[in-house]
C-alpha cells in the first residue's frame, strides 16, 4: 500500500503555473494551512468535505477540522507506510498551483529536498508562540541550497498570541536576518491563522496593522521568471522508424528550434537540428518542459544519457564534481564508497573521494573533521566519475546542475547533490 500521490500533469503553456512547497515543524499548523488553501479555493470535492465534517464530529470537534484533509496521509507516513512528498493541485481565476506538501518531522527533512527541488516558492511555517526554531533554520537552508527564488515566512497561530504585531515583527526580523545570510533575496513575511482563516485567503480584521497581501494574494501575484536557463535536452530514448532516427526527451530548460546548431555531450560532436516533433506532429520550435523528438542532420552515435545542448552555451564534460550534498538515506555515505552517479538520464559509476565542510544549520559554520554523511547531513562531497558528465553549475541550471548518488548494489538513492558551492557557503 502506498499513499503517495502522483504529480499532476499540467501544461504550463496553457496558463500561469506556480510550483510551491510547504515546510514547517511538527504542530506548526501546516496541515491546517494546506487544508485551508484547498477549502477556500474550492479545491475540495463535496464528498471529501462531508467526510471531513463527519470525522470532526466523531472527534467531538465543534468546527470542521480542515487539517483532516491532509492528516490521513501524514499519519500513514508516521506509521512507516511511506515517507514521501504529497502533491496537491488547486487553482484560482488568476493562477494554477502545484503544491508539494513535505513532512514536518526532523528525520524527514531530506524529503523537502524532493519537494522543493522544482519549486519556485517555498512557504515556511512557524508557530507564533515558539518563533524561529532549529527546524526553521534547516528548512531555510534547504530553500537556499535549492535556489528557490521566492520564500514566504508564514507566522501561523497569530490568534494564540492575541494577534500581536510586535510578536510578528520580532519573528519576521529574526527570520529575515537569517535568510539574508543565506543570500535569499525575495523574502516575504505574512501573519496568519490557518485555523481561523486570517490572512490566508481573505484579509483579517484582527490584524488591520498588516498592510501587505494575504498569503493567496502573494501566491497569485509573485513574479516567476522562465527561459533564463540555457537549453538542455537529456536524451531518454532513441526512436527508429524506417530511415528516420529521432532522439526523444523532455526539455529541462530553454528552447530548441529547427536549424539550431547543437552539440551532443559528452562526446562534443556537433550537428544541426533538422526537425522537431511534438506528439508526432512537426513543429518549428519546442520549449521546456515539453517532451520532444529531435531529428539531426548527421548520422552519429547518440544514446540514452547523452545531452543535446546549443553550441553557444554548452557545459564542459568533467570527470570530477564538487557538490553540496544532502544525505537522504539512513545508510551513511563514506569517503571511498563506490556508487552510481545519476545526472539527468545518464548513470555512471563513481567513487566518493572526500567529504568535508559539514554545515551547522544553526550557526552556519562548517565542521571539517569528518568523512561520513549521516541522514539529513549537509556537506561538501567530491566525486570522481568513471565517464565524463556534462553537468552545469546548480546556480546556472537547477535540473542539469543536480545529481543523485545511488547504492550500486541495491539501487537505493543515498544522496542528493547540487554542483558547485553557493556564494554564502562558509
Amino acid at each position: 500500500m502506498t499513499t503517495t500521490e502522483s504529480v499532476p500533469v499540467v501544461d504550463s503553456a496553457r496558463g500561469d503555473l506556480l510550483r510551491l512547497a510547504t515546510a514547517g515543524s511538527v504542530d506548526d499548523g501546516k496541515s491546517t494551512l494546506v487544508g485551508r488553501l484547498l477549502h477556500d479555493t474550492s479545491a475540495v470535492l463535496p464528498d471529501q468535505l462531508d467526510a471531513v465534517r463527519r470525522a470532526s464530529l466523531r472527534r467531538g470537534l465543534a468546527d470542521t477540522d480542515l487539517a483532516l484533509l491532509t492528516d490521513g496521509l501524514r499519519a500513514e507516513r508516521e506509521q512507516g507506510i511511506t515517507i514521501d512528498v504529497a502533491y496537491r493541485y488547486f487553482a484560482t481565476a488568476r493562477r494554477r498551483f502545484i503544491l508539494a506538501d513535505t513532512p514536518g518531522h526532523v528525520q524527514y527533512t531530506r524529503n523537502m529536498v524532493t519537494g522543493a527541488s522544482t519549486a519556485e516558492l517555498a512557504v515556511i511555517l512557524v508557530d507564533a508562540r515558539h518563533g524561529f526554531v532549529e527546524q526553521t533554520g534547516r528548512h531555510t537552508v534547504v530553500s537556499a541550497l535549492l535556489r528557490v527564488p521566492h520564500v514566504v515566512l508564514a507566522v501561523n497561530k497569530m490568534d494564540l498570541v492575541g494577534y500581536a504585531e510586535d510578536r510578528f515583527a520580532e519573528i519576521a526580523g529574526e527570520f529575515t536576518e537569517y535568510a539574508g545570510r543565506l543570500g535569499l533575496a525575495d523574502v516575504r513575511a505574512i501573519p496568519i491563522s490557518a485555523l481561523c482563516g486570517d490572512n490566508v485567503v481573505a484579509a483579517s480584521p484582527n490584524m488591520s496593522w498588516h498592510t501587505g497581501p494575504t498569503l493567496l494574494e502573494h501566491l497569485e501575484t509573485v513574479e516567476t521568471q522562465d527561459g533564463l536557463e540555457a537549453t538542455r535536452l537529456p536524451v531518454q530514448y532513441v526512436i527508429r522508424a524506417g530511415d528516420f532516427r529521432g532522439y526523444a526527451g523532455q526539455l529541462s530548460a530553454g528552447v530548441l528550434r529547427a536549424g539550431d546548431e547543437v552539440a551532443i555531450l559528452p562526446s562534443g560532436r556537433r550537428t544541426r537540428i533538422t526537425g522537431l516533433y511534438l506528439n508526432g506532429m512537426p513543429v518549428d520550435e519546442a520549449f521546456a518542459p515539453q517532451s520532444v523528438v529531435v531529428g539531426l542532420a548527421d548520422a552519429m552515435d547518440v544514446a540514452r544519457g547523452d545531452l543535446i545542448a546549443p553550441v553557444v552555451a554548452m557545459p564542459d564534460p568533467v570527470d570530477r564534481l564538487r557538490v553540496v550534498a544532502c544525505q537522504l538515506s539512513a545508510r551513511p555515505l563514506r569517503a571511498g564508497d563506490r556508487v552510481l552517479l545519476r545526472h539527468t538520464t545518464r548513470t555512471v559509476r563513481a567513487v566518493v573521494e572526500s567529504i568535508t565542510q559539514r554545515l551547522d544549520v544553526h550557526s552556519l559554520s562548517v565542521d571539517n573533521a569528518m568523512n561520513t554523511l549521516h541522514t539529513n547531513d549537509i556537506a561538501v562531497v567530491s566525486v570522481r566519475t568513471a565517464e565524463p558528465v556534462a553537468a552545469d553549475s546548480y546556480a546556472d541550471n537547477r535540473h542539469c546542475g543536480s545529481v543523485l548518488l545511488i547504492d550500486e548494489a541495491t539501487g537505493d538513492t543515498l544522496t542528493a547533490g547540487m554542483v558547485g558551492l553557493p556564494p554564502w557557503w562558509p
